[in-house]
């Protein structure tokens, strides 16, 4: 079984589509991993909370900086001390472990 920590050290795969989402039991499994992260239809998202803008978009820079190296993007909310950060493998139109492997990189950044 897969742990935050493996998680979080494993490296996304490419996906072009042509692969089928992960099933409710894999993603139920899934997010058992995560810190709070929850499933809305074919997406996980979680809100991280912070002091102050700055800290809101040291850590918005860090979330891009992990999605340029895991070349897998998610959708980000910005305000002044919140960002919701929203993933889903829109080539498959679903949830892959792409995305819970960035969620596990993304809670190792936070709590850093």
């Amino acid at each position: 079984m897969t742990t935050l920590c493996d998680l979080a050290i494993k490296k996304c795969k490419p996906c072009e589509g042509g692969v089928q989402p992960l099933s409710q039991d894999e993603i139920n499994a899934l997010l058992k991993q995560l810190d709070s992260w929850v499933q809305r239809d074919q997406t996980i998202g979680k809100i991280f909370e912070f002091k102050n803008y700055y800290q809101t978009m040291a850590f918005v820079n860090a979330v891009a900086w992990i999605a340029h190296r895991e070349d897998h993007h998610p959708d980000l909310n910005v305000s002044y001390n919140k960002c919701h950060v929203e993933f889903s493998t829109h080539a498959i139109q679903g949830l892959s472990e792409n995305d819970f492997i960035c969620a596990a990189k993304v809670d190792a950044c936070f709590k850093a």
